[in-house]
């Protein structure tokens, strides 16, 4: 289900009876429209419980710090989201709710390992070391667990990014060079690319590359451009989304 279906008419409309979409709204909101940010706040609480409680495995009512930390990602989505960048807004604040729950588990965990290191170190009864590694163990297996979620959210942030390019991970797989330097070329005109804003922008947009823009800095030739286009575009989006997961992807390869 939609959740803009839980907004009523009157958070959707302005004067002028002129109905507008989750987006506009979010537009008007960064224009300084303090009471519809409060409205969209409270009337996305379940979006923002939903996503919080499924990072965290456990249902999240809105009495926990991980709920509040969820909202405070949903407005700071509402402050951050711009046109052109690819994606809904709901799937931005996703995103962002995502990383900021992640990266409080995280915190939380290390503050936990901490004090329980402070504990042990105080008692010098042999009984707690079977307790410290047993802890230890688990710590360790709850952080994998945790970078494993990270991993899997990044990817599919990615892979709606994609969809708005008309790319899928199959359509990507197809398209992917199959010799070193050709993707190793594609890399460069990827990295070419995110360095100029004039044609992220163009990219962002059109959600096509700006080949003739590129043309005036590689030196590759436009049929080269044009048969691995989905490919570059696919690499330039991992730069443009910050997707540390996906790092290997766009770091060099060793020639053989």
């Amino acid at each position: 289900m939609n959740t803009l279906n839980t907004l009523n008419k009157n958070q959707l409309t302005v004067e002028g009876g002129q109905t507008l979409t989750l987006e506009n709204n979010i537009y008007k909101i960064q224009q300084g429209d303090e009471s519809l940010r409060n409205r969209i706040l409270e009337a996305y609480q379940p979006f923002i419980k939903k996503v919080v409680s499924k990072v965290c495995n456990r249902f999240i009512d809105h009495t926990m710090d991980e709920f509040s930390i969820g909202l405070v990602a949903f407005n700071e989505a509402m402050n951050q989201y711009r046109k052109g960048q690819g994606s809904k807004f709901l799937t931005f604040a996703d995103m962002v709710i995502r990383r900021r729950i992640i990266d409080f588990i995280r915190k939380e965990t290390r503050q936990v390992k901490h004090i329980f290191l402070d504990y042990v170190d105080s008692d010098d009864e042999n009984g707690l070391e079977e307790s410290y590694i047993e802890q230890q163990v688990a710590i360790s297996h709850y952080e994998e667990q945790q970078q494993i979620e990270e991993r899997m959210v990044q990817i599919e942030e990615y892979e709606q990014m994609l969809l708005q390019y008309g790319i899928t991970f199959n359509v990507l797989s197809k398209h992917c060079p199959k010799h070193v330097d050709a993707r190793e070329n594609a890399k460069v005109v990827a990295r070419l690319l995110v360095s100029n804003d004039k044609m992220v922008q163009f990219l962002q947009k059109k959600k096509r590359l700006p080949i003739q823009e590129l043309l005036n800095y590689v030196q590759c030739s436009r049929k080269t451009i044009e048969r691995n286009r989905k490919y570059i575009i696919a690499l330039a989006l991992i730069y443009i989304g910050g997707f540390a997961a996906l790092q290997s992807y766009i770091e060099p390869e060793t020639l053989s």
